[in-house]
Formats: C-alpha cells, sequence, structure tokens
C-alpha cells in the first residue's frame, strides 16, 4: 500500500472522483444482501478505508498491470500470492443501515449464524495447516501426517483411438501417517475440501464503491447475489464422492471432507454413525470467528460428523422424496390439461423445462 489517495484518484480518473463525492442513496431493497466478507485474507469490516480503495484500485486493473498480493492462507508456500481473480476469501450476509449524520447506505453484518464468513476459497481453509493435522489426527492418529497433492486415481480405458492408461480423475490431497510401521500397510486418507461458489450480481460493483477518494465506510453490498449451495454440493461435491468413495471403501480407506458451518447447515440432514469404523465419509467442519483488535479472522474446529455415503448423497441431494399417493395426486391435477399424443400432433407437446446445459 505505497501509494497515495491522491495518486490512486488520478490513476482511477472522473469516475472515481465522482463517486468520492457520492452520497449513497437509501436503496429501494432493504433486503440483507451479502458482500466481501474478506479481502485479500483481511476481514473487510476491519480494514480502513484506504486499504479498501488500494485494493479496489488493484482489482479494477487489468490483470497484467496488478500488484500480486500475498496469501496469508497458504503456509506451505513461502511467499505465496493470491491466484483468486478479485481477492475475495469469503462472503458475508450484510443489513442496511443508514448513517445517522450523513444518511449514507452502510452495510453491517448480520448477527447471529447468518452474518457468519462464508468461504469462497478453497485456500482459506488452510489457515495454519490446522485442518490437516486435525483430520490426521482424527483418522490416522497422526496430528503430523504428510500431505500428497494430484494423486492420479482414475485411469482412462483402452479404446478404438487411444491405448489408455491416462489420468482422467485424480485425488487432490491425501494425507499420509508419518509413522509408518515396517511391514504395515501405507496408513492414508484422501481429502476434499470444498468452499462454496456463489450466483448473482459480479463483485465489480463493489470495487467500483470502494474505489472512490472519498468512500471512508463499508458499503452496503450493491450487487444481489447469494451462495450457491446447489451448485457446490450436489453438482459438484457429490459426484467427487460418488466417484471416489465406492473404490475408497473398498480398499478400506476413509475420505475426508472439509466444509464451513454454514455450507454443512446448507444442505440436507446426514444421519450420523457413532464410530469411524463403521463410516466412509468423515466431515469436517469449521467456523470462522473475528479476533478483537486484529484484521484477520481465525478458523476454529467446529465439529466432525461421521457418515457413510449413501447417507452423505442424501444429505447432499437437499430433499426427500415425496409419498408415492402424493405425486399422483400430482400428476392427476395436470391430467386435464394433458392433450393425448393424437391432440399433441395438431396442438403440439406442452411446454416442459429444458436441462440447464441446453437453455439458451
Amino acid at each position: 500500500m505505497d501509494e497515495r489517495p491522491s495518486r490512486l484518484a488520478a490513476r482511477l480518473g472522473p469516475a472515481a472522483s465522482a463517486s468520492a463525492q457520492l452520497k449513497a442513496e437509501k436503496p429501494k431493497d432493504l433486503t440483507p444482501r451479502f458482500g466481501i466478507g474478506e479481502w485479500f485474507g483481511k476481514v473487510l469490516t476491519q480494514m480502513d478505508s484506504a486499504e479498501r480503495r488500494y485494493y479496489a484500485s488493484e482489482v479494477l486493473k487489468e490483470k497484467k498491470l496488478r500488484d500480486k498480493q500475498p496469501c496469508p492462507f497458504q503456509p506451505r508456500k513461502q511467499d505465496a500470492k493470491c491466484t483468486k481473480d478479485g481477492g475475495v476469501c469469503s462472503l458475508r450476509l450484510y443489513s442496511y443501515k443508514a448513517d445517522e449524520k450523513t444518511g449514507r447506505a452502510t452495510g453491517e453484518p448480520v448477527p447471529g449464524p447468518q452474518g457468519e464468513l462464508r468461504a469462497t476459497c478453497p485456500y482459506r481453509f488452510h489457515e495454519a495447516l490446522d485442518v490437516f493435522h486435525w483430520v490426521g489426527d482424527t483418522i490416522l492418529g497422526d496430528s503430523n501426517p504428510k500431505l500428497v497433492g494430484e494423486v492420479g486415481f482414475l485411469e482412462a480405458s483402452a479404446t478404438t483411438d487411444a491405448e489408455g492408461g491416462d489420468d482422467v480423475g485424480r485425488i487432490d490431497m491425501v494425507i499420509v501417517s508419518n509413522k509408518p510401521v515396517q511391514g504395515a500397510p501405507m496408513e492414508w486418507c484422501a481429502l476434499e475440501v470444498q468452499a462454496v461458489y456463489f450466483s448473482g450480481d459480479a463483485m465489480r460493483g463493489e470495487f467500483k464503491a470502494f474505489a472512490g477518494e472519498g468512500v471512508d465506510w463499508v458499503i452496503f453490498p450493491a450487487g444481489r447475489r447469494r451462495p450457491d449451495y446447489r451448485s457446490s454440493a450436489p453438482k459438484r461435491l457429490m459426484p467427487q464422492l460418488q466417484i471416489k468413495v465406492p473404490t475408497l471403501r473398498r480398499w478400506g480407506k476413509k475420505m475426508a471432507v472439509v466444509v464451513d458451518r454454514a455450507f454443512f447447515d446448507s444442505v440436507g440432514e446426514m444421519d450420523k454413525v457413532p464410530d469411524i469404523s463403521n463410516a466412509d465419509i468423515a466431515w469436517f467442519i469449521v467456523r470462522f470467528e473475528e479476533v478483537p483488535d486484529s484484521k484477520y479472522s481465525r478458523m476454529v474446529r467446529d465439529e466432525i460428523r461421521f457418515t457413510t455415503l449413501e447417507r452423505s448423497v442424501d444429505g447432499l441431494t437437499g430433499g426427500k422424496p415425496v409419498p408415492k399417493s402424493v405425486f399422483e395426486e400430482r400428476i392427476f391435477g395436470k391430467m386435464k390439461a394433458a392433450p393425448s399424443l393424437e391432440q399433441a400432433e395438431e396442438t403440439g407437446l406442452p411446454e416442459i423445462g429444458l436441462p440447464s446445459e441446453i437453455e439458451e
């Protein structure tokens, strides 16, 4: 942060100057909105205006012109730099509050669990390597295991055009016991870390607002967005478990999954098993707590949940089948409007929802 405010304003141009003069008007929709939780590792509400302005000015530049920012959550890499476009580590839900003196539209974190940080970057879970110690101690009885990355798990079969044998699927992380016993099988487990994607408006509106020279408050989020647990859980995480866990189970190995509390609470109920020996998957659930007088939050261990693959899939699906009688009532309710095939030749079939991948 070596640039002076005047230099930043000059670089950002008239738009920033206008933004600096702007007093945010009261938005029409006062529903709480998700905005930046942590930015380049720092809690947004604990940063000063100069830091927010500097980061905003950087991410609004072309990528090749930006200063590389350090990532505080990658202790395995010396001088690790943030690789996430925009540098947003987590989201947070903000409520609207008008400043009593200026009338500015300020944002305040919603109290309680809804206002907790929601990790959007998987590296956020690497803080101090604590989850790896936790997983190693719980599953392997070794709190100082070795971490191996990108291990080929699936190989392509031979086809008419290829001999096969190429890696077509990998396990991102494998934790291996650092206490080998001579003559005994290798002790290890697989590990998946899952952050949440978000849907809705991009963060550029917030970046532009924070770049304003006179913006010295935490703005009420300009865009409407939400954590997309439907994409993150059943569409991304669940297929990974369904592909990998059956083989791991045959091998007598466990899968560890690391998520934050908000992510785990967003999925459906999972029946738990009392002992890890009967489990396929161990869920390691963390929370992020703000630290007094610090710009950084702290990741804390919250819960371990042992489940089977089947119960995990039920939870990630996020729904329960209705009774057959209820489903048939719903069919009956649409029967009157449903054409026969002979009628459909003249009137056409009723419109139906298209799969998202072929929707225009």
